[in-house]
């Protein structure tokens, strides 16, 4: 699938937040990351040409972060800060510098829930603290399976 027909699908009130967060995610990420769907989701992924062992049991792209419209609000998953404390408690200390709405987020997915009320400078910001290669070792370092 690619980004547009994805885009087509979503419902016209998530369109234009949709594309503003992909750019923003986009145009910071660091160099490495390939673009790519997972999980019916587009998303930001370590390619195999670069990780060859993969997600899990290998043959899919490490995930790094994916964008998706669901029925009520966009999400932004972000793997990185699922896994490194730091970044997560960065993000949760910053968010209220960009927005005044309570945070809506889990471990790893963060929630909104208005198309007029996203802080892309702050996901762009966040997008580009991680490169592949600490993601890799980040991966392989809280890996419970071999």
């Amino acid at each position: 699938m690619r980004l547009d027909e994805y885009a087509e699908c979503i419902d016209d009130k998530w369109k234009d937040s949709f594309y503003k967060t992909w750019q923003s995610v986009k145009s910071h990420l660091p160099d490495g990351f390939i673009s790519d769907f997972q999980h019916g989701m587009p998303g930001f992924s370590v390619p195999l040409s670069t990780y060859p062992q993969g997600y899990h049991v290998g043959g899919t792209p490490l995930p790094f972060i994916g964008i998706a419209v669901q029925k009520k609000h966009l999400a932004v998953y972000h793997m990185g800060m699922y896994r490194d404390d730091a970044l997560y408690e960065w993000f949760t200390e910053e968010y209220p510098k960009y927005m005044e709405t309570k945070l809506n987020m889990g471990k790893s997915c963060i929630r909104f829930t208005n198309p007029k009320k996203i802080p892309y400078e702050l996901l762009g910001e966040l997008a580009g603290k991680m490169t592949v290669q600490e993601w890799i070792e980040l991966y392989e370092s809280s890996r419970l399976y071999e």
